[in-house]
């Protein structure tokens, strides 16, 4: 049996699924070091004696690798090698009598609004005095900015409101404040994110404020780059593209995750939106930023979703040509819309679609990144890995996105600095340049 330490716990906080999730984490490890906690992130050293887990609960595989997760972190527990081990987010949320009964080694679970009562289980206060003063995780010239919590949609395979709540949006001066101390930090660029974008305001101001939101960031010193995702494409508020156009540091880019594009499934998704309005509204979206670099994500295997149905989406993805796109394969989800319908289409059925969907996207990639072959771009450069320094242009976001290559041996750039980059070579989801002297 150990004996007892009187020192402070030195914590360790895992981070699983999304980006929301990261900063929920983010302001977690900046109320415990406020408490004067040791605190690392993703540490694989195992030599902390708290560990805090960050789960996700979004679809089948995020849920699983949550669960495998606690499940060895409470092994190690049991080997001693921990002392406690907290579980909190989004699958804590859904799924916290289950867990409590499956895996008892946990010593409490807290669901995605429970951060005060997590630090009240470790004896540390809620600092209010340390909102907007975020440590962030992620490479020192990037951060995410989550302007609002929940959503209001009501689209059928999707648990997040389960999860997250109805929609609640920050204010506008208390998002200008932390984007304020995340640039006196040396952040570069702000990656807006939320449930949907789109919404923001409606709740605080009782309109669509994200265009006020979007000037009140660009008027911020040191922030350069201001990128958009998860737009909601019906009702889209046209105004965001007018604050995208006027201001330089709006990156020409959104992510608006559209689902689908047979009106059979926009219809059983609940989408509130047709193929025709979504053709519209994207028409209307390049008319008035050219150029734009628009991200989407696609669901396949929707209950109901007909082989008919999925050559539309081809058709529409084929006649589009978006610049960059996800997909995810369906998944049953208790206590949402779809989860009435039988979940009719096989999993294999489901993968063979994602993937025919990936491979006409592939092809469309590659003719749009030779098409760069010669041309100059603004690069913003992250990380030297081998022979290469990896940097992304204003069309990509980091992680989900393409990026540049730009050999170390002849060329030097700092890194979480811009430069000057012509494209030499391309990939299908790559380029090839070098620095523009």
């Amino acid at each position: 049996m150990k004996a007892r330490s009187f020192r402070k716990d030195k914590i360790n906080v895992i981070t699983l699924g999304c980006s929301k999730n990261l900063v929920d984490s983010e302001n977690l490890i900046t109320q415990l070091r406020g408490n004067d906690f040791e605190v690392t992130h993703e540490n694989p050293e195992l030599d902390a004696n708290v560990v805090i887990i960050n789960t996700c609960g979004f679809i089948d595989v995020a849920k699983q690798e949550s669960i495998d997760t606690i499940v060895e972190y409470a092994g190690i527990k049991q080997a001693g090698g921990i002392d406690k081990l907290y579980v909190t987010g989004c699958l804590s949320q859904r799924y916290k009598d289950d867990l409590e009964q499956a895996i008892p080694e946990v010593d409490a679970f807290f669901g995605t609004l429970e951060m005060p009562a997590l630090l009240s289980r470790l004896e540390a206060d809620y600092k209010y005095e340390l909102l907007g003063e975020r440590q962030i995780t992620t490479l020192p010239h990037y951060a995410y900015l989550k302007i609002s919590e929940g959503c209001n949609r009501t689209c059928s395979f999707c648990a997040i409101p389960l999860m997250r709540g109805k929609h609640i949006s920050r204010p506008v001066e208390e998002l200008a404040l932390e984007a304020g101390n995340l640039a006196k930090r040396g952040v570069k660029e702000l990656l807006l994110i939320a449930q949907e974008l789109t919404y923001y305001g409606l709740d605080l101001y009782k309109t669509r404020e994200l265009p006020r939101l979007l000037h009140a960031l660009a008027d911020v010193e040191g922030i350069e780059w201001i990128r958009l995702h998860y737009a909601y494409p019906s009702k889209f508020p046209l105004d965001i593209l007018d604050a995208m156009a006027e201001r330089k540091e709006i990156c020409n880019y959104l992510d608006i995750p559209l689902q689908h594009a047979s009106d059979h499934v926009l219809d059983l998704m609940r989408r509130q939106i047709t193929r025709s309005e979504t053709e519209d509204l994207l028409a209307r979206i390049r008319e008035k930023v050219p150029g734009i670099a628009l991200r989407t994500t696609f669901l396949v295997g929707h209950p109901g979703e007909t082989e008919e149905d999925f050559e539309q989406l081809l058709d529409f993805v084929r006649r589009q040509e978006f610049e960059r796109v996800g997909v995810f394969q369906y998944s049953h989800e208790e206590n949402t819309r779809a989860h009435e319908l039988p979940d009719d289409i096989p999993a294999e059925v489901k993968a063979e679609r994602a993937n025919r969907l990936m491979e006409l996207q592939q092809d469309i990639s590659y003719r749009k990144n030779e098409a760069k072959i010669g041309q100059v771009f603004q690069t913003l450069f992250d990380r030297k890995e081998g022979k290469y320094f990896i940097g992304r242009t204003e069309a990509d976001s980091p992680e989900v996105d393409n990026e540049v290559l730009v050999p170390a041996k002849n060329n030097y750039v700092r890194l979480g600095d811009f430069a000057q980059v012509r494209i030499t070579g391309a990939e299908e989801f790559d380029l090839y340049g070098e620095v523009v002297q």
